[in-house]
């Protein structure tokens, strides 16, 4: 089943968010995002760790790099610390949040 014009099943909880992808107003558009949810201390959005390969040319070898990105938590996700996330691009919703989750899967 395809909601909100992803390629993602919709969350069987239903919530009131003007913010939620599924339920609310706002639109997902541009790039598509996973990784790991590392912190979700925060009241409504969550802290997702992507880690890559980069590779030195001068050394003809890679390394690891992570990268952090603040996203949106709508009340109808489930998000805990370890969780795998998907996560979508959309309008600024604070000045350090432009993406909201999307999907959530739990590490087997």
């Amino acid at each position: 089943m395809s909601a909100a014009g992803l390629d993602v099943t919709a969350p069987k909880k239903k919530c009131q968010d003007a913010r939620c992808p599924f339920h609310g107003k706002i639109k997902v558009r541009g790039r598509l995002l996973s990784g790991k949810a590392v912190s979700t201390a925060g009241k409504s959005f969550t802290v997702v760790e992507m880690e890559y390969l980069h590779m030195v040319p001068k050394f003809n070898r890679g390394e690891r790099r992570r990268s952090r990105v603040s996203a949106h938590v709508p009340p109808c996700m489930a998000v805990k610390d370890g969780d795998e996330v998907t996560i979508g691009e959309c309008r600024p919703l604070s000045k350090t949040i432009s993406f909201v989750v999307v999907e959530s899967r739990r590490p087997a």
